[in-house]
């Protein structure tokens, strides 16, 4: 009896330092950068991203007065972390006054989103900073992967709209397509990118439209609810290579739904480790987190 015990001590230990040490393959998504570390969507916070080996580096899109692609989450500035010109902080009451969609980027740059911190995330380090334009953010992430001789990191494209806010806080979808491909062009004659570009949206017409102009740039629709996928799809018209739900969403099922119409699976937003691994033994392809740090022991 004695010895019986101890085989199946020595099996369960066995079991456990088998679990602990599985190590997958996926594609590390930097959330806003790396949210957790320094302030969301700016370089500083990209940057650090890949130094915790990252390989694609999620932000969001806005449109400026004069027609430029912002990186921001929203199209105005958020309370819990911008600061006004003057230097006093924006309320909650007042944060969407600062429509960007009415505000020329150089206005825009008189808002510091960085030196208040976050209180969601109280381990984010403070940090000067304004919002960027998108293509200084992927010219110095390039030029940074270069002089480190790091491989080239990929790059998860949001696009913000929202059908009830056309034409008031965010573009047409033509227009906004219209601009993003315009730019994307551009910085792909530079870098080479567009094997290395996912364009995603909770919209699916800023998709559509974008796809109009480029039918090979990879794709992924953004999904909240627990409607059927078909749903979705049919919302699109095509299959996109990407299906990413919020993570609550995933399941044994989806998963294998998701695969079995040829689409990866990429959840968002991930900050636990131990629900990193949960999602990736039920075979999802890619985690995005605000702590890329975090994921280092999941890989190989």
């Amino acid at each position: 009896m004695r010895n019986y015990l101890l085989l199946l001590l020595a099996m369960l230990l066995f079991t456990a330092c088998t679990v602990e040490e599985a190590t997958w393959d996926f594609d590390l998504q930097g959330h806003r950068g790396a949210r957790g570390l320094l302030p969301e969507n700016t370089i500083p916070s990209f940057l650090i991203a890949i130094d915790h080996g990252v390989d694609t580096i999620e932000f969001d899109l806005v449109v400026t007065k004069d027609r430029q692609i912002l990186i921001s989450h929203e199209p105005w500035f958020h309370y819990h972390i911008s600061t006004k010109p003057d230097g006093t902080p924006v309320t909650e009451g007042e944060q969407m006054e600062y429509n960007i969609f009415e505000m020329t980027y150089e206005e825009t740059r008189r808002f510091d989103v960085g030196k208040r911190g976050h209180v969601n995330f109280p381990n984010q380090q403070p940090l000067e900073i304004t919002k960027p334009l998108m293509r200084d953010a992927i010219r110095a992430i390039e030029a940074y992967t270069h002089e480190l001789e790091l491989p080239p990191v990929a790059y998860n494209i949001e696009t913000k709209s929202n059908p009830e806010l056309y034409g008031v806080m965010y573009p047409q979808p033509a227009e906004f397509a219209e601009l993003l491909y315009e730019e994307l062009t551009m910085l792909h004659k530079e870098f080479d990118l567009f094997d290395r570009i996912i364009i995603q949206s909770f919209d699916p017409a800023t998709l559509i439209e974008f796809r109009k102009l480029n039918t090979e740039i990879a794709q992924a629709i953004l999904v909240s609810t627990d409607d059927p996928m078909e749903t979705y799809l049919a919302a699109l018209g095509y299959t996109p290579e990407i299906w990413s739900p919020n993570y609550r969403l995933v399941s044994d099922e989806i998963v294998n739904e998701a695969h079995q119409l040829g689409m990866t699976v990429i959840p968002w937003t991930i900050n636990n480790v131990a629900e990193m691994r949960r999602q990736l033994e039920m075979g999802v392809d890619g985690i995005i987190t605000d702590y890329p740090d975090s994921a280092a022991v999941l890989r190989p």
